[in-house]
């Protein structure tokens, strides 16, 4: 019998192989073989999601063989609802990177869809993975094709963004590294579900816990380790900085609460407070620098390292609002993120400047792109019946609680800052999406696009069907998100009774 899991980890690699037997100047059935592949792997995905059992929240669709067995070493795969949902988000937003892909990369095209495929296979794979050995393999396969589709195909800045984008990663891996030889050689055993059953002493928890939260604070990123996103997203290419934004940046997230956070109980204790400061300092930090940023790529950027404090902030709670709304708002900031990047990419290629100054009035230039910026950019900034309402919502409820729960303790009533300071930057952000949005849509065209030689085009066909999906998802995640919190809802409370 096949299994679904093993299938959709593979199948990318497989793609990438028939790709390579193709002729190099067939652009066209480059395109349509890579954006059948993308939507094979996603139906598969979405059949997992469909038969996925919400009352277990246990690992399903399990695989494992041995692998190297002189070490003890098992390939293990396994889906919770946790992994489930970043998995359908990655397999969602791959075929739309693939179709906005088209008829803009001309150079070494063959090429630049295998390295997105091989990226498929390690997102995939890191979310999948249920042995440390496996996760730490498809988590380092992840920097090869990343740093090649931005040093190959971004901009003019883009060796320097890719050398610090590998350095930061790297040092983050290693020290993860170290950690992982440590607990094979003092446990014996790195299977995710044998190593939740092993209680550590404090000390040593401390210490491990600080070498995988190093790694995952990194790719997050967290504030203060977060100075290697705006340069790998500015210079990344427009697929790049979707795939960067919507999926490699919830690698981080997924790692503390899969890994960091489960495995090592004491130290997360000891820790908490700390690690919640740093999350509000990066929603307040990441919202003010985007009020001053004169270039839309930037601000989308900088707009991730506070919507990632949110989901820092919710997992760090720990109780059930908080970490719902931290494992729905991964998803629904890979929604608005992709969504957003898309859509300065386009700009881009109409008029070549991603400068807020060198745009005005836009909604009467181009009023299908304008509906859809402001649509996403509302998602973004938590607008009620939009996803990112409901995200931001249930882990300002969680961080609420979190306070009262201390404030009943200590009768301190500072133990409310984390989530009044959290309430503020969702104030913040509107602040600097509705500032954008009117600067570039409102008031009079600016001249140099009202006089310019540049034919004045709106969203195209192939444009418009890869948005329709991300608009659908935004309405149905805001109006209706039980539908997909049931799926991990029981892998959380699972998680939570482990500090209960």
């Amino acid at each position: 019998m096949i299994n679904f899991t093993m299938l959709i980890v593979i199948l990318p690699l497989i793609a990438g192989l028939i790709l390579t037997v193709l002729p190099k100047k067939n652009e066209k059935a480059i395109e349509w073989t890579s954006l059948i592949f993308s939507l094979l792997i996603f139906i598969i995905s979405l059949q997992i999601f469909l038969g996925f059992d919400e009352a277990n929240p246990n690992y399903q669709y399990t695989f494992s063989f041995p692998w190297i067995p002189q070490w003890g070493i098992n390939f293990s795969l396994g889906i919770d609802g946790i992994s489930l949902l970043l998995i359908i988000l990655t397999t969602f937003l791959m075929p739309i990177v693939i179709l906005s892909s088209w008829k803009h990369i001309h150079k070494l095209t063959r090429e630049y869809y295998i390295l997105l495929f091989i990226l498929e296979t390690a997102m995939i794979g890191t979310f999948a993975a249920t042995n440390l050995f496996v996760f730490f393999i498809f988590w380092e396969m992840m920097l090869i094709p990343m740093f090649l589709i931005i040093g190959i195909w971004g901009s003019d800045e883009r060796i320097y963004a890719t050398v610090k984008f590998i350095l930061y990663t790297a040092f983050g891996s290693f020290m993860m590294l170290a950690a992982i030889i440590y607990l094979y050689t003092h446990v014996g055993t790195l299977e995710f579900q044998d190593l939740g059953t092993i209680r550590l002493d404090p000390t040593t928890q401390l210490y491990l816990f600080l070498a995988f939260a190093l790694a995952f604070a990194i790719k997050v990123p967290m504030f203060p380790f977060h100075t290697w996103l705006p340069a790998a997203h500015v210079e990344a290419p427009t697929a790049g900085s979707v795939i960067l934004a919507g999926v490699l940046l919830k690698m981080g997230t997924y790692g503390f609460i899969r890994l960091a956070i489960p495995l090592f109980p004491d130290a997360v204790m000891q820790c908490m407070p700390y690690l919640i400061a740093l999350s509000v300092v990066a929603i307040i930090y990441g919202a003010l620098v985007c009020l001053v940023q004169t270039d839309i790529k930037k601000l989308i950027a900088y707009s991730s390292i506070s919507h990632l404090g949110y989901v820092m902030l919710g997992l760090l709670v720990l109780n059930q609002y908080g970490v719902e709304g931290s494992v729905l708002q991964m998803v629904n900031h890979g929604i608005s993120s992709a969504g957003l990047f898309l859509l300065v990419g386009i700009l881009y290629q109409r008029y070549h400047t991603r400068e807020i100054a060198s745009y005005s009035g836009m909604a009467q230039v181009m009023p299908k792109y304008a509906t859809i910026f402001m649509i996403i950019a509302l998602s973004s900034i938590g607008l009620p019946v939009t996803n990112g309402f409901v995200g931001e919502f249930l882990v300002l409820v969680g961080a609420f609680q979190y306070s009262r729960d201390f404030y009943e303790v200590s009768r301190n009533i500072l133990t409310f800052l984390p989530a009044i300071f959290a309430s503020l930057g969702m104030v913040l952000s509107a602040l600097y999406m509705l500032s954008l949005v009117e600067k570039v849509f409102f008031g009079k065209v600016h001249e140099k696009i009202a006089r310019g030689h540049i034919p004045h085009k709106d969203l195209t066909h192939r444009e418009l069907l890869y948005f329709l999906p991300l608009i659908v998802l935004i309405f149905w995640i805001g109006v209706y998100p039980h539908y997909f919190l049931n799926k991990a809802s029981g892998t959380i409370a699972l998680l939570i009774a482990t500090f209960k």
